[in-house]
């Protein structure tokens, strides 16, 4: 940048001439502006109002503060949300806005830095829970009044365990403590602690015990994690949280069912003083006593009562009414019976008289009936076989004609074979066969001498002898 001329011409002797305002903040703008640093400052203010072209903000330490712009387009690219109270790593350079006179810092990058940046972090995540309601008192669960198992998740190897196990072992040493030793630091930390509560859960733990001794921010970073905020209000059981010391809220702390400033306070939470519990018995016993004997005495002038009513002095008087009832109508039973078996006497022989007249005419008209039809029975019989005699004769003089008794006495025979067929051809009985001729008086056994088939021929002066048992037929 070219220097002004400050030398004055004329007179032979040299003068500094005075500079413009605008030379002089010129001047020293060109001076700032070869100055690049990077610093490290909290933000005190912000301004990041829409329609600006820059993002105007101030960072301070203890001893000085300075005014700062970025341009949108740089802050955008940074993908930093600045805050009142972060802690950020600038890098810039100073410059002079000359309307005003006013020296700036000139922001080329910003991030977050240290602890600063892990705190917005805590409180960006603990903003996202809280509006989807994981931090509302209303779904935060009551611890049970007198646990069984209770769950302990820390690490096995520092103080805060024996420091909760001394306690619960002084308070209420009636409880079963499972104890889930993990890591509480560490990137692998927060995958540990939510193993740590499912396996007591699972273990039968009534309440769990998520607790760890003080440290740095960093060290109860584990204790922010979104994962192990998510599975605290998963958890099926109450969860009661100890971490670190009394101004150490963590975002499990935030989720728990009931928050503990320290690790002995979380196991007093949930572990009632033996103590206190015997007195509570006791008076609970005495109350018990008491209630119980005024029942038995306002029972026992109840039963006195009762027992002085003339009912129980005098039970016969409960049935009373019944027994005379009862006498009265045996006594009309007792007038009504026999006069009403002699009713039922008379009845009975009035009817048995009817009815030994209704047998006696009922007899009479069968038997005049029986009379009439057996008389028209002998007249039928008498006359029936006239009307069939001529023909009974017809069909035994057919019957006759058709007689094989009638053939035969016509002169004819009937020949059968020794099984007794009759013989109709020549070929049933051949020579030497034997043979059984019936004729109209008698039977005639045979032996066959010859045997010829053919048309019967009419009778010659041939004749054939055949053995019988009697003789010999021709």
């Amino acid at each position: 940048m070219a220097q002004p001329d400050t030398r004055a011409r004329g007179g032979g002797d040299a003068q500094e001439a005075a500079l413009s305002v605008s030379a002089a903040v010129a001047l020293a703008k060109g001076a700032l502006e070869g100055v690049v640093v990077r610093l490290v400052g909290e933000v005190s203010e912000v301004s990041a109002k829409p329609g600006y072209k820059a993002v105007y903000f101030t960072v301070k330490d203890t001893g000085a503060s300075l005014p700062c712009m970025m341009w949108n387009n740089r802050y955008q690219a940074a993908g930093v949300q600045l805050r009142v109270g972060a802690l950020v790593e600038l890098t810039g350079r100073f410059t002079l806005y000359a309307a005003k006179g006013r020296m700036n810092f000139d922001v080329f990058s910003v991030a977050l830095a240290g602890e600063g940046n892990l705190r917005l972090q805590v409180a960006d995540l603990a903003r996202k829970l809280a509006a989807e309601g994981l931090t509302e008192p209303s779904r935060k669960r009551p611890l049970p009044p007198l646990p069984q198992v209770i769950g302990l998740v820390t690490s096995p190897r520092g103080a805060a365990v024996h420091d909760v196990l001394r306690t619960l072992r002084r308070r209420y040493p009636l409880a079963r403590v499972l104890v889930c030793g993990v890591p509480v630091e560490g990137a692998g930390a927060p995958a540990a602690l939510i193993e740590g509560m499912q396996r007591a859960v699972v273990g039968g733990a009534e309440v769990v015990l998520l607790v760890r001794g003080g440290g740095s921010f960093e060290d109860l970073m584990p204790f922010n994690d979104e994962s192990l905020a998510r599975a605290i209000a998963d958890m099926p059981v109450p969860v009661v949280t100890g971490i670190g010391h009394e101004p150490d809220t963590s975002i499990a702390d935030m989720v728990s069912d009931l928050r503990a400033s320290t690790p002995t306070a979380a196991a007093e939470a949930v572990a009632p003083d033996a103590a206190s519990v015997a007195a509570r018995l006791d008076a609970l016993g005495r109350t018990l006593g008491s209630v119980l004997g005024r029942r038995v005495e306002r029972t026992r002038a109840a039963l006195d009562r009762l027992a002085m009513l003339p009912l129980f002095r005098e039970p016969e008087r409960l049935f009373e009414a019944e027994a005379q009832a009862l006498d009265d109508l045996s006594g009309r039973l007792a007038g009504a019976l026999p006069e009403a078996l002699a009713a039922d006497r008379r009845l009975l022989d009035a009817r048995r008289d009817a009815l030994s007249r209704m047998l006696g005419q009922l007899t009479a008209r069968l038997a005049q009936r029986a009379a009439s039809l057996g008389e028209r029975l002998a007249y039928q019989g008498g006359v029936l076989p006239d009307r069939f005699a001529n023909e009974v004769a017809v069909a035994a003089a057919r019957l006759n004609d058709l007689s094989p008794l009638t053939v035969l006495a016509r002169g004819y025979s009937i020949t059968r074979d020794a099984s007794g067929a009759v013989v109709r051809s020549a070929s049933q009985a051949p020579a030497g066969s034997r043979v059984s001729v019936a004729v109209a008086d008698g039977r005639l056994d045979c032996e066959v001498l010859s045997s010829e088939e053919g048309p019967p021929r009419a009778a010659d002066d041939r004749t054939q002898t055949m053995t019988t048992e009697g003789g010999t037929s021709r």
